[in-house]
């Protein structure tokens, strides 16, 4: 059984989105993959490729991890605990998205299990890797099953993994993950706008030293009641009208303005910034397309609306040019 799930960007209004603002996203035709077939005994067993890392559960054991990382979840709301202690490894993610399932659909089985994943989604740049890897194996998981496919049910035990990760996760990288396309999302609800027409190239200014749970916290705790979300907003909305018209100024004009809006709410390293400003410079427009990063050099991902690939400059920096498009379909079985 496969299942595959796109990665995400965010085209305007991270951060903002948290606090109830719009945001403005789209998949991107890069995926996280899950398999799942039967296994020896009555174990789980977990294999992520990419991260290298392996486990085997019993079913008890999976229920035991997930009541400490519920437990450590909970901590960490009451300020006894940093949003990276939370887990142990990185694989805890996934298990307890597993087991969080399996609990929730009162899935039975009496075989073991083993789970594959692999995924060409660059991770901890702001992507969505996480999400898509998990809503992969979920949806793998679930048609393995037979579980009759309700995203609104995925979507749920999606984001009961991702606040472990990320603390207080928006819901824009599980919902665009799990749906494909583009979609103005807020406050849980999505409408589904046009995929960019524009050509869009993806720079990476390599992984941050923070995480998106640390920016997040970061950012709340600094600008949770400032007004530059009104900002932000009216930034989202008017990126959403470009598109729909399919107006290459404005569009460029606006991924600016988002892009300064960041440099303001401190998640944009200043060799970052200093990139944004020399794209500028060549008629182009450039921002981050993550969480940033509120210290270190690197900012993850960055969008550049240009109409050359900004090749030279990328050499000059230091930085990973890739082509991107978008994805219109979702988490599907393959």
């Amino acid at each position: 059984m496969i299942a595959i799930a796109p990665g995400k960007l965010i085209l305007s209004g991270e951060h903002a989105v948290v606090f109830g603002r719009p945001a403005l996203a789209m998949a991107i035709d890069r995926c996280a993959q899950s398999i799942i077939s039967p296994g020896a005994g009555e174990r789980v067993s977990f294999n992520l490729l990419d991260l290298q890392q392996r486990d085997s559960f019993t079913l008890r054991a999976l229920g035991e991890l997930k009541t400490r990382l519920a437990r450590n979840y909970q901590l960490f709301l009451d300020g006894q605990l940093g949003i990276r202690d939370v887990m142990h490894k990185p694989i805890e993610l996934f298990e307890f998205a597993f087991i969080t399932l399996l609990d929730g659909l009162h899935l039975k089985f009496g075989e073991g299990l083993d789970i594959e994943t692999r995924s060409n989604i660059p991770i901890g740049c702001g992507m969505g890797s996480s999400a898509a890897t998990i809503l992969s194996m979920l949806r793998a998981i679930g048609h393995y099953f037979r579980v009759e496919f309700r995203p609104d049910w995925f979507l749920k035990y999606s984001m009961e993994a991702e606040k472990l990760q990320h603390g207080f996760p928006s819901g824009v990288d599980s919902y665009i993950s799990l749906h494909g396309g583009c979609a103005l999302f807020k406050n849980g609800s999505a409408v589904s706008v046009p995929l960019p027409r524009l050509r869009l190239y993806l720079v990476n200014t390599g992984t941050p030293a923070a995480t998106t749970g640390e920016c997040v916290v970061a950012v709340k705790k600094q600008f949770g009641k400032d007004p530059i979300w009104n900002d932000f907003e009216a930034v989202t909305l008017e990126i959403e009208k470009a598109l729909r018209a399919n107006d290459r100024a404005r569009f460029m004009e606006m991924i600016s303005e988002n892009q300064r809006l960041l440099d303001r709410i401190g998640v944009a390293p200043e060799k970052v910034r200093r990139f944004a400003r020399d794209i500028e410079a060549q008629g182009g427009a450039a921002k981050i397309c993550g969480a940033g990063s509120v210290f270190g050099d690197n900012g993850g991902m960055m969008l550049v609306a240009a109409d050359r690939p900004p090749v030279e400059l990328c050499k000059q920096y230091g930085y990973e040019l890739l082509t991107v498009r978008g994805d219109p379909l979702g988490a599907r079985i393959v």
